[in-house]
């Protein structure tokens, strides 16, 4: 792999690089595995230990490192250290990663009245359906399907086959990975006489600006109004998001979590993976429920919370089942207050 000097890192990215500016970094890798060829990063004191063990050519640090990091060679000090390698990332993928030609592939379907701009990108056997928009920079990847009257906006990316159904947009620099099915019908059923009767689902799906959304994932249209998906939003993989939820801006979601339908969840919140949340709640800003968790009413104060039944706040939570874990040596000491008495 070609490599870049520092002193590029550092003119693009900022911080204070402490050694030879001309040192060529060819990987970007963890401390502990880190060749002599690679940068890596320390963002918390528990990894402190593989400091001096790394043979990184260079590490990123924090200013309370500055100087223990100094004695072991090549170093970039950033406020955060965490953030400034994601930035890294981003911009080490820039510059070598494979550059998208603008065009429309031999093998793909445009139906009339589609809109492709002539910086967008439509890849083999992709299929994009009548009057949908592909904005400049959109890149649409092989086997993907748009359907009529969608938009996809500008700079956005849809990975390999990526359904996304009719009427739904997608904002700005948006990423979504392969398989993911936005648009899909909500589950909506009404009981009569022993069957199900089909609620035809008239909504769409709004997706906000700078929105991943991770592989498999599915967002369900809305019933009557669109499920929203506002600015920000990172959903992880395998996730469910059922018909007319409004998810907050900047709030993001880990594997496997499933929304039910007309949930409203806020702004800044956060799920750990395999949480379920219940229809028709409503979780104010800033709430973060850890992984597996269930929700089984709405929270309208911000914290953290836990459980599975009945979930509460983190706190009593962990109090709770530390309670627990003793109460089989409770039973045991109350048998035998018992049987003195």
């Amino acid at each position: 792999m070609s490599g870049v000097r520092l002193a590029e890192i550092v003119a693009a990215l900022g911080g204070e690089l402490l050694g030879e500016p001309g040192l060529v970094i060819r990987r970007l890798a963890p401390l502990d595995t880190a060749a002599d060829d690679a940068l890596a990063f320390l963002a918390h004191p528990r990894y402190l230990q593989q400091l001096a063990k790394t043979a990184a050519a260079c590490v990123i640090v924090g200013p309370a490192q500055r100087e223990a990091a100094a004695l072991r060679g090549a170093t970039i000090v950033a406020d955060d250290p965490y953030l400034y390698f994601a930035r890294l990332t981003q911009w080490w993928a820039r510059m070598h990663g494979r550059t998208t030609v603008a065009g429309v592939h031999p093998s793909a379907v445009i139906e009339p009245g589609a809109v492709i701009h002539p910086a967008a990108w439509i890849g083999p056997l992709a299929v994009i359906g009548a009057r949908a928009h592909v904005a400049a920079g959109a890149a649409i990847g092989a086997h993907c399907t748009v359907q009529a009257d969608a938009r996809i906006g500008e700079n956005t990316r849809l990975h390999s086959r990526v359904h996304i159904g009719e009427g739904c947009l997608i904002g700005a620099r948006g990423i979504v990975h392969p398989g993911v099915v936005i648009g899909a019908d909500g589950f909506g059923f009404a009981a009569h006489e022993g069957e199900w009767i089909k609620i035809e689902q008239l909504g769409a799906v709004r997706i906000g600006d700078d929105v991943e959304i991770g592989a498999n994932t599915c967002i369900d249209r809305g019933a009557l109004e669109d499920t929203v998906i506002e600015d920000g939003v990172k959903l992880d993989n395998l996730i469910q998001v059922g018909h007319n939820v409004r998810i907050g801006a900047h709030s993001a979601m880990a594997g496997c979590v499933g929304i039910a339908g007309s949930a409203r969840i806020g702004r800044h919140c956060t799920a750990g993976g395999g949480a379920i949340i219940l229809g028709h709640l409503e979780l104010v800003d800033h709430v973060h429920i850890t992984a597996a968790t269930v929700v089984t009413r709405s929270i309208l104060k911000p914290g953290q919370y836990s459980g599975l039944f009945p979930f509460d706040d983190n706190a009593s939570w962990e109090k709770n089942a530390a309670t627990l874990r003793q109460l089989h040596s409770l039973r045991e000491r109350l048998r035998a207050l018992e049987k003195k008495s």
